[in-house]
């Protein structure tokens, strides 16, 4: 009977050293991650779109695409802090997005557009929040979410401008 406890013992104590060697490999792996900063952002490469100032004028009222233009300037500074706050703040951005939209440019090309860019902000979230994200895995979430305002932004140009063209039908 003591052979069976002294191998059921020697069994317990070799294991427990085995967890010890999987956590000591686990720490070097959390430190690998590098901190963004505004110059690892500003490498990235896509076609950013501004808006024009018809469209300038049409959205400087709406409070909740000036507050996303914000956050998001915020982001290409290398802040990801939005993301650690509670989801309930980007829940009722979004909800107001979508309610107050400007009369002008309230068409489904927009809701697209601003549910694309809402995908890729709740995904930069994940990604953000996620200890075994890289620096590339968020520096990819950061730009296709730029990639995602950015065609928000185009897509409220190209509407102020064909709404802006008197083309007369015969």
């Amino acid at each position: 009977m003591r052979k069976i406890y002294a191998l059921i013992l020697l069994c317990i104590v070799f294991s427990c050293e085995k967890t010890k060697e999987s956590s000591t490999d686990i720490a070097p792996q959390e430190d690998t991650s590098e901190a963004l900063t505004e110059s690892d952002i500003s490498k990235l490469k896509y076609t950013e779109y501004v808006l024009d100032s018809d469209t300038k004028i049409i959205t400087d009222e709406w409070e909740e695409f000036n507050q996303l233009e914000e956050q998001i300037g915020y982001i290409k500074k290398g802040d990801l802090s939005y993301f650690s706050d509670e989801s309930e703040a980007k829940k009722s951005l979004f909800k107001g997005l979508y309610d107050n939209i400007p009369e002008d440019i309230n068409e489904n090309s927009i809701i697209a557009r601003i549910k694309a860019l809402e995908t890729k902000i709740y995904k930069l979230e994940d990604l953000a929040n996620l200890s075994t994200s890289t620096q590339t895995d968020l520096l990819s979430g950061i730009k296709e979410l730029l990639i995602a305002k950015s065609n928000l932004d185009l897509q409220m140009n190209k509407i102020i401008e064909l709404q802006s063209q008197n083309i007369i039908k015969p």
